[in-house]
Parts: structure tokens; C-alpha cells; sequence
């Protein structure tokens, strides 16, 4: 019952943020009193399902309340949603996994592995996502990690890649090519950071 409840709720998130994604950008860009709130929600609604580029969400709210308190909007909702798809993972499935994991001691022991050193380990993969947030999420979520280890590491992993965004985004009235360059420079050093680390876990497979 569990996995379909979570399930339900998860396809109606993504069924609101798809439908109302219009309305909602409309209002952000209003920079109406309610426009604050709405932001919070579209962004913690974009972690189930990227229907719009968290980069352009991330620019829009910066362009319209500035940095710092664009910084605060788009981090706050990101987590907000992180971690309720967290613990929806945890609470719909994680005693299934645990159970499945159980039959696979090979599978367990790399899992054991990553939670001896997740903070680490979810940190390096939230400045260069390697594995796509909403799946690092899930697994998370099924694993053994504590809450609150998950939490710290994924807000510190946010912030730079949040704060170059809405810094580029703000600065996009301004000067386009400027804005464009910051984006376009930030997008190419995650590239090779994740090239290179996927360099050296091929390295690491071969021995």
C-alpha cells in the first residue's frame, strides 16, 4: 500500500507542476507579494520532474528578486523538494529494497560502502551530477542514510551551482552576453568534472 500511495502522490506533483507551470512562471515573474511563495513551491515541484530546466527557473527568480534572495528561494525550494521526495522514497520503499538487497550481499556491500562515506559521496555528486537528482534522491531515500547527513551534504553540494545560476540570471537584463558566457562557462566545467570522474571510475573498474 505504501509504494502506491507514494506513487499517487508523486504523479499528482508532477500533474500540477505540468499544468500549471504557466501560470505559475506568470506570477514569478510578476514579483508580486505571493510571487515569493509560489517560487518556493514551482521549485520544489521541478525536483519530481524537470518539465522546465532548473537553470532557467533558477535565472528567472534571480532576475526578478536579485541574488541573494533569489539564492535563498531556489535553495530553500530545491531542498524542500529533495527532501520530501526523500522521504516519500523512504517511506514507500525502503523496507522492500532492504529486503530485495538482502538476496544480493555483493550489491549490500557496495551499498554499506557508499553510507560509510555518504556525506562525501552525495556532496561530490551535487557539484558534478553525475547521477540525475531525482534518482539520487530515490536511492538515498532506499538506502540506510541517515536524513540529516543526506540533507547537509546536498544543500552544501547546491549552493554553488544555485548561486552562479541566479547570479547569471540576474544579470541577463542587464547584459545578455555576459549572462549567456557565466552559463555557458559553469555548464562546460561540469561537463569535465564529470568526464573526469567518470574517467577515473573506468580507471578503477579495469584494475
Amino acid at each position: 500500500m505504501k509504494p502506491f500511495i507514494t506513487i499517487v502522490i508523486t504523479i499528482i506533483f508532477i500533474i500540477i507542476a505540468y499544468s500549471q507551470k504557466e501560470e505559475m512562471l506568470y506570477l514569478i515573474e510578476s514579483g508580486e507579494r505571493t510571487a515569493i511563495i509560489i517560487s518556493f513551491i514551482f521549485v520544489a515541484m521541478l525536483v519530481f520532474f524537470p518539465i522546465i530546466p532548473f537553470a532557467v527557473v533558477a535565472g528567472i527568480i534571480g532576475s526578478v528578486f536579485g541574488v541573494w534572495n533569489g539564492v535563498l528561494i531556489s535553495l530553500g525550494g530545491s531542498l524542500i523538494g529533495t527532501m520530501v521526495m526523500f522521504f516519500m522514497a523512504r517511506y514507500g520503499f525502503q523496507k522492500w529494497v532492504q529486503k530485495i538487497l538482502t538476496k544480493y550481499p555483493k550489491v549490500r556491500e557496495y551499498e554499506n560502502a557508499f553510507e560509510r562515506n555518504s556525506f562525501i559521496g552525495i556532496l561530490l555528486l551535487r557539484l558534478a551530477p553525475m547521477i540525475p537528482a531525482p534518482i539520487l534522491n530515490i536511492l538515498c531515500g532506499i538506502s540506510m542514510i541517515r536524513w540529516y547527513i543526506f540533507f547537509l551534504a546536498t544543500a552544501v553540494g547546491k549552493i554553488p551551482g544555485i548561486l552562479i545560476l541566479t547570479f547569471a540570471g540576474s544579470l541577463f537584463e542587464q547584459n545578455k552576453l555576459l549572462s549567456i558566457i557565466i552559463y555557458g562557462v559553469y555548464f562546460f566545467l561540469i561537463t569535465i568534472l564529470i568526464m573526469i570522474r567518470l574517467q577515473k571510475n573506468n580507471t578503477i573498474v579495469k584494475k
